[in-house]
């Protein structure tokens, strides 16, 4: 246990990851630690949420948050994006087009404050809201300084628009975003896109492997057998062939 990362409510991984339940809807915030730059996968709710993200970032690295991943386009996921300016912003190639629109920004403060988010804080969230300007179409390497992190768009599934961080080491780390959810059933909204989501599961067992630790959106990290026992779940919900 690192005892100082726990202190500050973050749950450490392995030697270079960490990650964080935030409060509110149990989403998942995942710090990737180079030895020259520090990745952030999702930002957290809100500018509020965000702010506090960088300022426990920067006590456990002693180093700003350098690089943004969004794993896809819901309130919970990116609205805090914009407490780091001048951060490098990825996400999955046609994520832009939803945040960089007057109606994806409508929907997404809307979907904010019918959650519970403060109209307040959703306004000015969205208002500030940070679009990724690096568009991963299949697989991008990204290079922290001494550590190579792949991201990886294994979607559509949960959104039509998912991506995965794989973190290579002695025990590989995958940040799943909402394709892998713990602490509930799988939320498939209207964005979802069903069909296709077990081979989304698929594409992440294929990049972790049987060893990896598998982080999902929301709730405990799981190993490769409870996201196959997830995918079977899930193509059964939806009849789609084993």
């Amino acid at each position: 246990m690192d005892v100082r990362w726990e202190e500050a409510g973050w749950e450490r991984l392995t030697g270079r990851t960490g990650r964080r339940r935030l409060p509110g809807w149990d989403c998942t915030a995942g710090l990737v630690v180079g030895d020259a730059s520090v990745l952030l996968v999702d930002p957290g709710s809100s500018l509020r949420e965000g702010a506090e993200l960088r300022a426990q970032a920067e006590r456990l690295t002693g180093r700003g948050v350098t690089h943004i991943a969004f794993t896809h386009g819901h309130f919970d996921h990116v609205l805090g994006g914009g407490a780091f300016p001048g951060a490098e912003v990825f996400g999955p190639v046609g994520l832009e087009l939803l945040l960089g629109s007057a109606s994806g920004r409508g929907e997404l403060r809307a979907d904010a404050v019918r959650h519970g988010l403060p109209e307040p804080d959703a306004a000015e969230s969205t208002e500030r809201l940070a679009v990724p300007r690096h568009l991963v179409s299949g697989e991008w390497t990204l290079d922290l300084g001494g550590l190579q992190v792949l991201l990886a768009n294994v979607g559509p599934g949960h959104t039509g628009h998912d991506l995965a961080v794989f973190v290579p080491g002695g025990r590989e780390v995958v940040f799943c975003g909402d394709l892998v959810e713990e602490s509930g059933e799988p939320l498939a909204g209207p964005d979802a896109m069903p069909r296709q989501w077990p081979a989304a599961l698929d594409r992440l067992l294929s990049l972790g492997g049987e060893e990896a630790l598998y982080v999902p959106g929301h709730g405990a990290v799981v190993d490769a057998a409870f996201v196959r026992e997830q995918r079977a779940t899930l193509a059964a919900r939806f009849g789609v062939s084993p």
